[in-house]
């Protein structure tokens, strides 16, 4: 039975996001805080399946920074981010913060159930597959890594990114469009994906230092891996 925390300091939005989990995973146990004192309590005292939590909490701007740093400074804990930031900012969240994947509000139930799912079935092919030593793989890692550094990628970036590096050695690399866009949580069209793409690129730059194109889109039909 995953155990969910969800940590929101508006009440209307909490118990919207509690009852949309309750529809998602009908056997989870979940808690609910309104303040940073007993989300903190609670993380330290709670080995949580989930956490989902906004950064700003009442007065305080950067609650949820520590109180992420507390949920996985001891242990992997997916966390979900569920802020007002904009998402063009998020990234900046992710560096910091040992989070698994962000959505903006306002949220939709079905893109705040899909996220959740998806992170809880990671989360437990992770704990079954051990620990695995490829640079990037994100069915068997918390945080990928590329030559030894950790990529900044959001879950659904993970996903895309397997998806096409998976399939670099095959006879014909391509994933197609159809196939990326089903690892979209929402949004499923090309503006999207592209958008996906270049967070993924702007990623790996950040590691090397200098523009990054190891993705490259083939006209008409997808993305695939180029070897550098």
């Amino acid at each position: 039975m995953p155990r969910i925390a969800i940590i929101e300091d508006d009440p209307p939005t909490s118990h919207q996001l509690r009852q949309w989990a309750s529809r998602a995973v009908p056997e989870a146990q979940i808690d609910q805080f309104f303040t940073r004192h007993e989300a903190e309590a609670a993380i330290k005292a709670t080995a949580y399946d989930l956490i989902t939590l906004d950064i700003e909490l009442e007065a305080d701007r950067n609650a949820g920074v520590s109180l992420i740093h507390e949920a996985t400074k001891s242990r992997h804990v997916p966390v979900l981010v569920v802020s007002g930031l904009e998402a063009g900012l998020y990234r900046g969240v992710m560096k910091a913060l040992d989070a698994w994947d962000y959505l903006q509000k306002p949220v939709e139930e079905h893109d705040f159930n899909q996220t959740l799912l998806r992170m809880l079935a990671d989360s437990s092919e992770e704990k079954s597959a051990g620990v695995d030593h490829l640079h990037i793989d994100p069915l068997t890692t918390t945080h990928p890594t590329w030559k030894g550094e950790r990529l900044n990628l959001a879950a659904t970036q993970q996903r895309i990114l397997h998806a096409i590096y998976a399939r670099r050695d095959d006879k014909d690399p391509t994933v197609s469009y159809g196939e990326l866009f089903d690892l979209l949580t929402s949004g499923k069209n090309n503006e999207n994906l592209k958008r996906q793409i270049s967070l993924i690129r702007v990623a790996f730059s950040d590691v090397e230092g200098k523009k990054w194109n190891g993705i490259i889109a083939e006209p008409l039909r997808g993305y695939r891996w180029v070897e550098r």
